[in-house]
């Protein structure tokens, strides 16, 4: 699986962008996806997390409430609406993909997903 993500960019506090993760070489179906982020000289952090439907999703504390994910299988593209966006949020956001059985708990670990995208800044200016 073949992951590319887009959509990120500069952004003032409190605005929004919506990032897409784009699939080729295999279909998203089965797998689980995340995303996750990481700030200058800090470690990756996991963002979300979503199933094969879309039905189940997970979020971190600082995503809760601001964020949502969401998938296309028809499109193999998965979504991160990101709103009410703060300063701490800049970071580049990076997809991942790990295959799992359906019904599986979602991972929050950097660790147990296999595939990753390159990544796309956001910027978010106070």
């Amino acid at each position: 699986v073949q992951l590319q993500a887009s959509g990120g960019g500069l952004v003032q506090a409190g605005g929004s962008l919506r990032l897409s993760c784009a699939a080729s070489g295999h279909a998203l179906l089965a797998h689980t996806m995340g995303w996750f982020r990481q700030a200058p000289g800090k470690e990756r952090e996991f963002v979300s997390a979503i199933n094969w439907y879309g039905e189940n999703t997970i979020y971190s504390n600082s995503a809760k409430g601001r964020f949502t994910i969401s998938r296309d299988n028809a499109k193999n593209t998965v979504y991160l609406q990101m709103n009410s966006l703060k300063p701490d949020d800049t970071a580049v956001y990076l997809c991942a993909a790990v295959w799992a059985k359906y019904g599986a708990r979602l991972e929050d670990s950097a660790r147990k997903y296999h595939y990753w995208g390159q990544g796309t800044l956001v910027t978010v200016s106070s």
